[in-house]
């Protein structure tokens, strides 16, 4: 087993923000996200996703869809074999469909989710051998069962993780730091879902940098957050800070704009 796989990529699909983004979910009112801005912090993000060595495939807007822009949500991606999800809110229902034709030429295998339950890429954490697919508003029980057989068959373990009713999405409050470690809030942790891992949890304060993500040797955060930075530094890592202002009015962290992969 390749003992970085979890963190290693060669390829990242992104989705441009939609000008519809300003009708994006949310479960707190912080005001609309500026389309401009959007569009500028997301090139900085595809240019951080470049330098961290990955080839990073753009597809244009879909203004039907304005959370479109979150399109981890929409797919998981595990080496040559990508599953195409179905998230858990009505208004993303299509997103996944128009995911497909992209998908199914860039992978080998293509897999739609079978049943009738829902997964959010968000809810998702995949670590070297494991698949944490936390329970929340927007995956469920039936979307878990699904899932759980379809990586089982990929070579990963499924794991069922019982989110805080609190937290919109697993991946909200943890991001992997490398393949032993996670970085996560102190209310994630707490309820013993990494015990297997090494736990680095986000200073008072900054837990909103839990949403971050390793790509090679890069762990890319939310920048405003310097204690955490600071933190991450002084443990080694490679620290590339990234504004997330816009995503984060509608509820989007860094994890949710990219589909990061590594075609063997």
């Amino acid at each position: 087993m390749n003992s970085d796989r979890s963190f290693t990529f060669s390829h990242a699909l992104c989705r441009r923000p939609a000008k519809s983004v300003c009708s994006g979910l949310r479960a707190e009112d912080h005001g609309d996200p500026d389309h401009d801005q959007f569009m500028a912090h997301h090139q900085l993000y595809v240019n951080a996703l470049q330098a961290a060595q990955c080839e990073v495939i753009v597809l244009d807007a879909l203004e039907a869809y304005p959370d479109s822009v979150f399109i981890e949500d929409a797919a998981l991606c595990l080496g040559n074999t990508a599953i195409a999800l179905r998230p858990g809110a009505t208004s993303r229902f299509g997103e996944s469909a128009a995911l497909l034709p992209t998908l199914q030429k860039t992978f080998k295998s293509v897999i739609s989710l079978p049943g009738e339950g829902y997964v959010d890429g968000g809810d998702i954490l995949v670590t070297d051998n494991e698949v944490l697919i936390g329970l929340s508003s927007r995956t469920n029980e039936a979307g878990y069962n699904a899932l759980s057989d379809v990586v089982s068959g990929l070579g990963y373990i499924a794991r069922k993780i019982l989110t805080p009713t609190e937290i919109l999405h697993f991946k909200t409050d943890c991001g992997l730091l490398d393949s032993g470690t996670v970085f996560a809030t102190q209310a994630l942790a707490a309820t013993g879902c990494f015990n297997d891992y090494r736990v680095i949890t986000a200073p008072a304060g900054e837990e909103a940098a839990a949403n971050l993500i390793r790509v090679n040797d890069y762990v890319m955060m939310s920048d405003g957050y310097p204690k955490t930075r600071e933190m991450l530094e002084s443990d080694g890592y490679q620290v590339a800070c990234l504004p997330n202002s816009e995503a984060a009015k509608i509820d989007g962290g860094l994890s949710c704009m990219s589909l990061r992969f590594k075609l063997i």
